[in-house]
């Protein structure tokens, strides 16, 4: 049985948010040589043109639900598992997804499992890293289903961290988080200088973070220099 996240004033304890950014000599970590996006039965979105992510870029991909934010970033995470050979990422990077769901936790383990499993480290080094996160001992001993929706947010961006990327893949990373995890993950988002591609609706988070804008318009993925054009349009149900 899932138990329903608690509501986040009534935890007791909230962990810390840390991020790390492998090096990597490559100026373009990603090349997108006009594909085509298309949802899962095929049918075609829109083609993005010729476009690059960069090191240090944290683009935000904008668009009405159901344009095809999510299609997109699924398709850059599948190029690094080798099953998309039309995007080319440069051979130094390293990629760390989570999806809007936190689907890579598997419920029925525990943080402890899923820490030592996914990241191969040690109990020792487990329990400090999880405690961290504001995890107690007791709850790095429950299954994850016990969570509550910031505790899963906090361990699923240990595991992200523990990967030593270079590039992070993030579908709606505010959606669990409290006030003071999202404020946690900006600062280390754009104190490291972290090379990100996220998909967010949350007005805030992708005004104070990103540095490029991808609008999924008109059957194109077109570059703008601020979200604001999108945001008048969504507001006025454009």
């Amino acid at each position: 049985m899932v138990v329903s996240a608690a509501p986040v004033h009534k935890e007791n304890r909230v962990g810390d948010i840390k991020l790390s950014n492998r090096g990597t000599h490559a100026k373009a970590l990603i090349t997108l040589d006009d594909i085509c996006v298309q949802t899962p039965s095929g049918r075609e979105l829109y083609k993005t043109g010729q476009k690059w992510i960069c090191k240090g870029d944290r683009i935000i991909l904008l668009g009405a639900n159901g344009t095809g934010e999510t299609q997109l970033i699924k398709r850059v995470q599948s190029a690094f598992a080798g099953r998309d050979n039309d995007i080319k990422p440069a051979p130094s990077v390293v990629a760390a997804y989570s999806d809007q769901n936190l689907s890579q936790l598997l419920e029925v383990q525990t943080p402890m499992e899923t820490a030592t499993q996914q990241a191969d480290i040690s109990d020792q080094r487990a329990r400090g890293l999880l405690a961290a996160a504001g995890l107690s001992v007791a709850q790095q001993n429950r299954k994850i289903n016990t969570l509550s929706g910031g505790q899963k947010a906090r361990l699923t961006m240990l595991l992200l961290r523990l990967r030593a990327p270079n590039l992070y893949l993030l579908d709606e990373p505010t959606n669990h988080l409290d006030i003071g995890g999202q404020e946690a993950l900006e600062e280390k988002l754009i104190s490291h200088q972290l090379s990100c591609l996220i998909v967010t609706h949350d007005r805030s988070f992708l005004r104070n973070i990103g540095t490029r804008f991808w609008w999924i318009q008109h059957g194109k993925l077109q570059e703008y220099d601020s979200p604001e054009p999108f945001l008048r349009a969504e507001m006025a149900g454009g």
